[in-house]
């Protein structure tokens, strides 16, 4: 067997600097983004017991600050935190509010330990959606952290030796674990959370009835969620450089999903996207399950609308409608939504081409 070396592909940075390594090209360059003024400051929303808050707050104004690199003979792997700071990186810097900060009492966390895993997982879910409920309609916030809580059993993390990272761990027991249950359960926000592990902002601590986790460097687990933060935050961190020309294609992809009380079925929307990754969520009307392939379908009025109001949306954004539209749906087409879609693209003398058929 020939093994075969593909090139790395070049990002995109801010003033449409190119880098093949998003770290390296945030650290010099900035984020695509740059001229964005809406993710130069980050309203975060953090719950969590009381002393998670303090010390997830003190971990991270430590981050404003450079985080040296690991000390390593792999030295491009580790790449030192510029510090998230308006001056250097991510040019941006996250913002606390106390009204933004939803405690948790230790011992409601303490109580679940003497219960069964997974009621134990139901409960602490139950006690951190009644905060998150209260955030979302806080009119300043951006992004939410949630701490998870200590007293949980969690999925194993793999443990991926951080000398040899490309080589497989071994794989975890699957079961249901917090961070899995509020993930679902925090669909309907209008505001992204990010669960974090007490792990990576106190690299001392030792779970409760668990070993010490093999943890990443402090400069890596920087990069990680900071990151992550500014991309749920609505930042464009970096993106696929793109002739000019590729900009004349939209793709849109339609998917479904159920409210909260899992009885209503929506379309979660049109994700509209050009071909650099910008992308923008329009949603659409109610969706019917049919009795012959039990998947969810669109009448042709509400395909129709689905599609214009996503065409719609990217005038606006761009300035100019695409050439040609690639539509993509999580279920089979029927004649009907096939219908409705092509008349949209029709009105609006765009191309509807191709479009991937599922089954």
């Amino acid at each position: 067997m020939k093994p075969t070396i593909l090139d790395e592909p070049p990002l995109e940075f801010s003033g449409g600097a190119r880098h093949i390594d998003p770290r390296h090209g945030i650290a010099d360059y900035g984020p695509a983004d740059a001229t964005n003024t809406a993710v130069r400051t980050i309203r975060v929303g953090i719950v969590g017991t009381p002393a998670s808050i303090q010390g997830l707050r003190r971990w991270l104004d430590g981050c404003r600050q450079t985080i040296a690199a690991k000390n390593s003979r792999l030295g491009r792997l580790f790449v030192p935190f510029p510090g998230f700071d308006t001056g250097a990186g991510f040019r941006s810097t996250l913002v606390w509010d106390s009204r933004l900060e939803r405690p948790i009492r230790d011992r409601d966390l303490k109580r679940l330990a003497d219960l069964k895993p997974q009621e134990a997982i139901k409960a602490a879910v139950e006690l951190y959606v009644a905060e998150l409920d209260v955030l979302d309609e806080e009119p300043g916030c951006d992004v939410v952290l949630v701490a998870r809580p200590e007293y949980l059993p969690e999925r194993p993390e793999p443990q991926v030796d951080p000398e040899a990272p490309w080589k497989k761990a071994p794989p975890t027991e699957p079961v249901d674990d917090f961070r899995a249950v509020l993930k679902a359960a925090a669909m309907r926000y209008s505001r992204p959370i990010q669960i974090i592990r007490r792990s990576t902002w106190d690299p001392n601590f030792t779970p409760h009835g668990g070993d010490k986790p093999r943890l990443q460097d402090e400069a890596t687990r920087a990069w990680n969620l900071h990151t992550a933060l500014y991309y749920k935050a609505g930042g464009v961190p970096w993106r696929l450089p793109r002739d000019s020309t590729d900009l004349d294609s939209c793709y849109v992809g339609v998917t479904f999903y159920r409210r909260g009380d899992l009885t209503t079925l929506e379309t979660s929307v049109a994700q509209v996207f050009n071909q650099r990754g910008d992308g923008m969520i329009v949603r659409g009307a109610a969706a019917k399950v049919s009795r012959h392939d039990r998947q969810p379908h669109l009448t042709r009025a509400d395909a129709y609308a689905l599609l214009a109001d996503a065409l719609g949306r990217y005038r606006k954004e761009h300035r100019h409608l695409p050439a040609r539209v690639v539509l993509h749906k999580t279920s089979s087409y029927t004649p009907e939504e096939t219908e409705g879609f092509r008349a949209a693209a029709d009105d609006a003398d765009i191309e509807l081409t191709p479009v991937s058929w599922s089954s």
